[in-house]
């Protein structure tokens, strides 16, 4: 893995992109979010038992909506089967709609914010977490009017709010998920970022906060962290001051 030395884990229009919208995120909801804590995988954020009912993951929305700062008023929460998915897509008409793949969906109607959520989410508690963070950062974005419905990149957008908002180790370890089971293994995507983006937006994220050694990089599965190594690594070279 010697190649991960050398400079930013990012092509230049990629590094540009992020910085260019973490610092317009620093901008738009204040710098509070920098002296937040990072939102992890534990029992400190996400206490008491868990067991993937459809309360339980109602509840995982309510908590992830304080961490994202929206009012858990504003939410309306639907749980669909995943092979139901499809046909529910096909019947959703009015309002602003985006669409995060069959895990997950934003819709706004009648002023309203409408998240759906496949039931399958309830047995993978971690890519739960990362799907509503990113629909939740969908309603800081477009259900407060930050940007344009019709933006081009409004879903990579959504996904790099949830790093500024402290969510971004869930959303980065479901960039690329890998699950076993009698019959082998298979492969999933969640999000938009890929695992290199990920890892540089964290990287920028942490150097926005004074941590060029985050002890949240931890939990992070093995290539974002390496990414976000390499990014830290790549962010004191350049010079950058830290925290700016």
């Amino acid at each position: 893995m010697g190649w991960l030395r050398r400079g930013c884990p990012v092509v230049a229009e990629e590094q540009v992109w992020i910085d260019e919208n973490l610092s317009w995120f620093r901008g738009e909801f204040g710098d509070s979010w920098l002296r937040s804590p990072v939102v992890l995988p534990t029992d400190d954020f996400f206490p008491g038992a868990y067991a993937g009912s459809a309360e339980d993951m109602r509840r995982t929305v309510t908590r992830v909506c304080g961490y994202a700062r929206v009012d858990p008023g504003r939410i309306r929460v639907e749980l669909h089967s995943d092979r139901a998915a499809d046909r529910e897509l096909r019947k959703l008409v009015g309002g602003t709609t985006s669409w995060s793949g069959a895990a997950g969906h934003y819709r706004v109607v009648a002023g309203r914010a409408v998240v759906s959520l496949a039931e399958s989410l309830g047995l993978r508690p971690l890519a739960l977490v990362a799907t509503v963070a990113h629909e939740l950062a969908h309603e800081r974005l477009l259900g407060e009017g930050r940007v344009d419905p019709d933006r081009r990149d409004q879903e990579p957008l959504t996904d790099l709010l949830t790093v500024y908002l402290g969510l971004g180790v869930f959303t980065a370890n479901a960039a690329f998920e890998f699950a076993g089971d009698h019959g082998g293994w298979s492969a999933s995507r969640l999000g938009y970022l890929t695992e290199p983006m990920f890892g540089y937006a964290l990287a920028r994220y942490a150097w926005m906060r004074g941590e060029p050694d985050p002890e949240w990089a931890a939990h992070l599965d093995t290539n974002p962290r390496a990414y976000l190594r390499q990014g830290l690594r790549f962010l004191k070279r350049s010079g950058v001051p830290s925290g700016g």
